[in-house]
């Protein structure tokens, strides 16, 4: 068992598959983003919070489920790794 900590990324990548017969011509590179309350396994108590009004704009309360969405098609977008 690995005793390093697991590094994780919110932005997953795939590549569809293209058949020899497809008459459309291939996709390329997907993406999709997977919410952070995925790597939450429970909810502590104490959780850092956003203001009632922060938190109507972020969409959640808690700050450790907020995941700012970078579009990753849009040239020139904030890199994630």
């Amino acid at each position: 068992m690995s005793s390093q900590p697991q590094s994780f990324s919110s932005l997953k990548s795939y590549v569809p598959r293209h058949g020899p017969f497809d008459p459309c011509p291939p996709i390329g590179c997907k993406y999709y983003s997977t919410p952070p309350n995925l790597y939450v396994g429970f909810q502590p108590p104490g959780l850092p919070q956003f203001s009632p009004r922060e938190a109507l704009k972020k969409g959640t309360l808690w700050k450790v489920f907020y995941d700012y969405y970078d579009n990753p098609y849009r040239k020139g977008g904030r890199s994630r790794g």
